[in-house]
């Protein structure tokens, strides 16, 4: 572990996160401790890109107060940015403020990128010593086959099953891998391949996500396992038991009710800031110059074409006569799209990542430490005493090392969350993404296939306007088919 300390703030969308790692950065810069300062790191995986403030939902400049913010605003909305490169760079930003003697405060709601960064090893790739490439997760030259030795039965058996032009391709895996966009088929293919060798990554991946699916087979070529293979074994011998650096956690939680409440009228402000302007243009970016008419069924997995208000807007948005009923449905279903990502992100932190550090102070106690914030409260007097004050007081004793209070002991309601069974949902890489599945009315060529994620994303599709459209559609050929084949049975006797 590296003595060096960060500290990392966590919770849902709408519980003043942003704000925290602001008061905490003030409070170090103004020389209370040994530190000169702090830096803030963002942990958003759709902060990350440049522009669409709203639609994000970054923080003012007003408000940073000249706290400086790094990985935030940096990419090009149309770009593909994963767990795996901003480890990389959060590791860089990380290094660069603590040779400036300032704290590095890594704040966001994408959890699933803040465990990945204080547990290392739960990444296929930075589980082997021949997958740690200069950039995580990356590779540009392709794999020797000559080296190549299936390390399993099952794998060498998959490979005997390949068609020739399967085999063909796994046997000289591109460099590279193909366009979806400009060579679908070859991308297809490439994804057919990975289905054969490891369907449980491959049900994880969208076949249009060439650089995921590529690097899953680069996996296979490099250590004659599947990437499921070396996560079951990662999760067996416990390698994401040991943090990285000295860590300290702060989970800010609000009351699901009041949270509720929150973040419906953050949704009406978000409209009234320009929301409707930026999907707009985020659809013109993912058309692009000379590209046609926007595609019928956008892709939303990608990029931040998943930030919740793109797909909620799109069937107002592309409608030829907008209604003021259409407007209402599209801003609730926002809204319904909100609270359910809350969601997501609660149940990710009680079953994924407070079971991680519970694993690690187990071994090592207070390695970790976690501390549950109420903030049900929106910042004001209550956020100053039962918030603000309280992380500060406990960050203080974490930097100067001092004993830490016992975090079930901070309020009622840390005592009842914070106790979480450690033998929880392992933390692998095979069950932290969800299964894509296929739909068969939405798919109008075999080899583009329209995929979406198993659960919430599958039954909002189902009630899109275009997936209702095909389906009746191709409910009436069907009916059609059944009236030519009764009246192909023969003639009418009158019977």
């Amino acid at each position: 572990m590296n003595p060096r300390p960060i500290i990392a703030i966590c919770g849902t969308t709408g519980v003043g996160k942003s704000n925290l790692a602001v008061d905490l950065a003030l409070h170090l810069s103004r020389g209370f401790l040994s530190w000169s300062g702090a830096r803030v790191i963002n942990a958003d995986a759709m902060q990350v890109y440049r522009g669409m403030d709203v639609i994000t939902n970054k923080i003012p400049e007003s408000e940073k107060h000249g706290v400086e913010h790094l990985l935030m605003g940096f990419k090009e909305p149309g770009e593909q940015y994963v767990v795996g490169q901003w480890i990389n760079d959060a590791l860089k930003a990380i290094e660069e403020t603590h040779r400036r003697n300032e704290v590095p405060i890594i704040v966001g709601g994408t959890s699933y990128w803040i465990q990945h960064l204080v547990f290392p090893g739960l990444l296929v790739s930075e589980g082997s010593p021949s997958l740690a490439t200069p950039h995580l997760g990356t590779s540009t030259e392709p794999p020797s086959q000559e080296n190549f030795r299936p390390q399993s039965n099952l794998l060498a058996h998959s490979i005997s099953l390949l068609k020739s032009d399967l085999l063909e391709l796994f046997t000289n895996l591109p460099s590279q891998p193909p366009s979806a966009s400009t060579d679908s088929s070859a991308a297809w293919k490439l994804y057919t391949l990975l289905s054969e060798l490891d369907p449980v990554i491959a049900s994880q991946w969208h076949w249009r996500d060439t650089r995921k699916v590529h690097r899953s087979l680069q996996i296979i070529k490099e250590t004659g396992k599947r990437a499921s293979e070396i996560a079951a074994e990662q999760s067996k011998v416990g390698t994401w038991g040991t943090p990285r650096f000295r860590t300290l956690i702060f989970w800010l939680y609000s009351e699901p009710s009041a949270l509720a409440e929150r973040l419906n009228s953050r949704v009406d402000r978000m409209i009234q800031q320009g929301l409707l302007e930026e999907v707009q243009s985020l659809r013109e970016i993912s058309v692009g110059p000379g590209k046609g008419e926007v595609a019928l069924v956008p892709n939303y997995t990608l990029g931040i074409y998943q930030a919740i208000g793109y797909r909620e807007f799109n069937e107002y948005l592309t409608a030829e006569s907008p209604t003021d009923a259409a407007l209402t449905n599209a801003v609730e279903r926002m809204k319904i799209s909100t609270r359910q990502y809350a969601k997501r992100q609660i149940s990710w932190i009680r079953n994924k990542l407070l079971p991680a550090i519970k694993r690690a102070n187990n071994r090592t106690p207070n390695s970790v430490p976690i501390y549950l914030l109420d903030a049900t409260v929106e910042p004001g007097e209550s956020w100053e005493s039962g918030v603000k004050q309280q992380a500060i007081e406990i960050m203080q004793d974490f930097l100067e090392q001092r004993t830490l209070r016992d975090p079930h002991t901070t309020s009622e309601l840390a005592s009842t969350i914070l106790a979480v069974d450690d033998e929880s949902k392992d933390p692998t890489v095979t069950s932290q993404r969800p299964r894509k599945i296929t739909c068969p009315i939405c798919t109008t060529q075999p080899d583009r296939p329209f995929m979406v994620n198993d659960g919430p994303e599958w039954r909002a599709h189902e009630h899109t306007r275009t997936h209702r459209r095909l389906a009746a559609k191709r409910a009436n050929m069907n009916l059609g088919h059944q009236h030519i084949s009764v009246n192909d049975d023969g003639p009418n006797t009158g019977r």
